[in-house]
């Protein structure tokens, strides 16, 4: 059985590739001034990514962002709230394209963690599990 090891990213910017990046593999953020992750055109590939928080984001932001205008994300975050035992939850809208985090109130905390999944022509499905801090916020948007 291949033993698949984490890929390490320290690099502001990266554009992910099912070949290099994808599930078995594992994308392991350890950058704290963050990065641009861009995934590939969606077309019902079926291909996956599994990104992590390595390092904590503490200046900038870690940002996932689809390809293309065309493309978009279907979804959900669910993130622990500082504030006690409780968990916020976030939906994506249609016009969803990017994940943005932020080390606090977005997550990109370390250990975070990031699943996406090519489903269809212009469509990624993604599941986030986060911690927040603050006032907890969604790290969906349209920015493509």
């Amino acid at each position: 059985m291949p033993t698949y090891l984490p890929f390490n990213v320290t690099a502001a910017l990266l554009a992910l590739n099912a070949s290099t990046h994808g599930t078995p593999a594992t994308v392991v953020v350890n950058r704290p001034a963050g990065s641009t992750l861009t995934l590939p055109a969606s077309y019902g590939s079926g291909a996956e990514f599994d990104i992590v928080v390595g390092a904590t984001i503490t200046s900038n932001n870690l940002i996932v962002q689809v390809a293309n205008a065309l493309d978009t994300m279907t979804g959900v975050c669910l993130t622990a709230q500082d504030a006690g035992d409780t968990v916020a939850g976030y939906e994506t809208a249609a016009d969803t394209d990017t994940i943005t985090m932020n080390g606090s109130t977005k997550g990109g905390i370390k250990g975070d963690r990031i699943r996406l999944k090519d489903i269809a022509a212009n469509v990624w499905q993604v599941q986030v599990i986060s911690s927040g801090t603050g006032t907890e916020v969604t790290p969906f948007s349209a920015a493509v």
